[in-house]
């Protein structure tokens, strides 16, 4: 049995869930030998897998720590190790104290634009890092990034999750049939049946920056899979209301045509510059507190990779914690 208390490969201590699903649980834990907070993610095993299906499992686990741990990014989170703990993989991962950004839209519905760009280019960078790792992240969301919380880490943005990512030459992935990501951020021609690249991942970024901006992807949300894959590969969505200045970019990394849509360093570049406004002071970020109010106004509050200006809304009140993660 999985609960507080166990141990995980004698070391890691497991503390509390910090959520998880049908394929999938991760634990706040404490590695005991180096005496620091780790995330772990228990690979669960469906019951009654027969010998191949539990040995695709851990084969999927596998893949995923390593194509992780080919990354180092402030804007990632890091993979410091695989455990196997009779017979259940585990990933061990770092841990950062966070809400994901589907957790911040779903108590906030929408965020400013400035504050939008600023989470964006954070993703952006570590998108960078990881196409030049040559891995395809394949599942760009809300539901992958994480916003920093606390003292320490409040407004630090981060990707995680590369559980269906794929590095270039990898074949285990490929299924004739087979649509692997969240349909209502997929890029059109994935959604078509086309491998995904780097121009799939700018696409999903900018639904993601959609949805910030709006309350729903480009395409909207349906239960039913099917219908949400054939609204997608048509292409055909509304155009954001409350882009404002990121109306431009946005409109160009949801290009229809993967070969016109800008690279990822472009998205990150534009997105940076709007995020830092008038004043061009990228020094601060703004955290995401559950008790802020949307409405104040007055400088943000903590500082980080880059930012919106001093006049944008600030999500916090705690004090400014110097850093510098983001060049």
């Amino acid at each position: 049995m999985t609960a507080p208390g166990s141990r995980v490969a004698g070391r890691y201590l497991l503390r509390s869930r910090l959520g998880g699903g049908a394929m999938g649980a991760v634990w706040l834990a404490r590695d005991e030998l180096l005496g620091r907070e780790v995330a772990v993610k228990q690979v669960l095993i469906p019951v009654g897998s027969d010998p191949e299906a539990t040995a695709g499992h851990r084969e999927a686990a596998m893949r995923e720590g390593r194509i992780a741990a080919r990354l180092t990014h402030p804007h990632a989170v890091s993979v410091y190790d695989m455990v196997d703990d009779g017979g259940t993989p585990w990933l061990v991962m770092e841990y950062l104290p966070s809400r994901s950004l589907a957790q911040v839209l779903a108590d906030r519905g929408t965020l400013p634009v400035q504050q939008v760009a600023q989470i964006g280019a954070q993703v952006a960078d570590a998108l960078i890092a990881v196409h030049a790792a040559g891995v395809i992240h394949r599942d760009v969301k809300p539901g992958n990034i994480l916003i920093g919380e606390g003292e320490r880490s409040d407004g630090l943005v981060k990707i995680t999750d590369f559980g269906i990512s794929r590095a270039r030459g990898d074949v285990s992935l490929t299924q004739t049939g087979v649509v692997k990501g969240t349909p209502a951020y997929l890029a059109p021609e994935v959604a078509r049946g086309q491998e995904p690249d780097e121009a799939s991942d700018v696409f999903s970024l900018g639904a993601t920056v959609y949805a910030c901006l709006e309350g729903t992807p480009p395409f909207g949300m349906t239960e039913n899979p099917l219908e949400m894959l054939y609204r997608v590969a048509g292409g055909d969505f509304q155009r954001p209301r409350n882009a404002g200045t990121l109306t431009r970019p946005l409109m160009r990394m949801l290009h229809n045509d993967p070969a016109k849509r800008p690279s990822m360093t472009e998205v990150r570049d534009q997105l940076a510059q709007l995020a830092a406004g008038r004043d061009r002071d990228v020094t601060e970020v703004p955290g995401t507190s559950r008790t802020a109010s949307p409405s104040r106004t007055g400088p943000p509050t903590n500082t980080a990779a880059f930012t919106p200006p001093r006049a944008a809304s600030a999500l916090t009140s705690r004090q400014p914690v110097s850093r510098s993660r983001w060049v």
